[in-house]
């Protein structure tokens, strides 16, 4: 049998194994079911970072007693680019060329449990929104005050979160963003087969972890009546891992936001665009600066 058809087996087997096994401690132990599926849910199929020498230079910035690896490049006005889930600093390196050219000083890092960074508090290869969120705002006050933050995938969510809890920002940009990270559980409980008892013990136990409610993280219902900074969204019809209506959510709910649909570029190739680099880049250069959000 081919390589590639023994992993595509084994993989159908273990996926089948792993249902199994939620549904029946949907049944016996719904409280076993919710540990076992936190555990999953904080542990991120990690890429593959780049091994090309990175130009930058390297940084490291203290973050909930851990470290985060960070990288400056060019001089100017800052701008911050985050990473989703499982990624890392080198994921968005398509963008740091044209702003480092246009007079700004770019910073990526990895988040904690991610690429260089060291592991957050649930361990290695284990990660959390909030520490997320925390990272960026630890590696903003770091280096100085954001005149932009480009963002992908979770990255954008753990970015709005943090502008939506104080950190002021002139300009966003979010590529492939989760909306509502309480709607993805749902998905993520049909896709492992557990039943609405793992699931509500699941979702205390993420709440206790995160130390806020679900409801803290779903960002379209958190930015009524809030002076927000313009927002520019860049989402894929194709994209299966995070599906376009959270881009669409995420518009209609932010003041001054604007929507870029593509299709066919999916979740990860959008990224690397020309299309979408020259949209993203425009738009966070803009010279046109906005107030720093009171956020009250």
């Amino acid at each position: 049998m081919p390589t590639s058809r023994r992993r595509q087996k084994s993989t159908t087997v273990r996926a089948k194994l792993i249902r199994t096994t939620f549904g029946t401690l949907e049944r016996i132990a719904p409280t076993v079911g919710g540990r076992l599926a936190l555990r999953i849910w904080c542990t991120p199929r990690h890429a593959r970072p780049s091994s090309a020498p990175h130009p930058g230079t390297r940084h490291s910035v203290p973050v909930r007693g851990s470290t985060v690896v960070a990288e400056t490049r060019g001089n100017g006005p800052l701008i911050y680019l985050a990473h989703g889930w499982g990624g890392h600093r080198t994921q968005l390196a398509a963008f740091i060329d044209p702003l480092v050219q246009s007079g700004y000083q770019v910073v990526t890092f990895d988040a904690l449990s991610h690429g260089d960074s060291a592991p957050g508090t649930l361990g290695p290869k284990r990660a959390t929104l909030p520490e997320f969120s925390d990272a960026l705002t630890a590696v903003v006050t770091h280096f100085g005050p954001a005149h932009s933050i480009v963002a992908h995938s979770m990255g954008a969510t753990a970015t709005a979160l943090a502008v939506l809890d104080g950190l002021p920002a002139t300009r966003l940009a979010f590529i492939s963003p989760m909306a509502d990270p309480l709607s993805q559980t749902h998905l993520f409980a049909d896709f492992l087969g557990f039943g609405p008892r793992t699931h509500k013990a699941f979702l205390t136990r993420l709440e206790h972890i995160a130390g806020r409610p679900m409801s803290s993280f779903n960002i379209p219902t958190r930015t009524a009546n809030r002076d927000l900074p313009p927002l520019l969204v860049v989402h894929d019809t194709k994209d299966t891992q995070v599906p376009h209506p959270n881009g669409e959510a995420l518009t209609a709910a932010w003041p001054n936001a604007t929507l870029i649909t593509t299709t066919g570029l999916g979740h990860h190739r959008i990224l690397t665009n020309a299309e979408v680099l020259h949209e993203v880049t425009s738009f966070v250069i803009a010279e046109k600066a906005f107030a720093h959000p009171s956020n009250t």
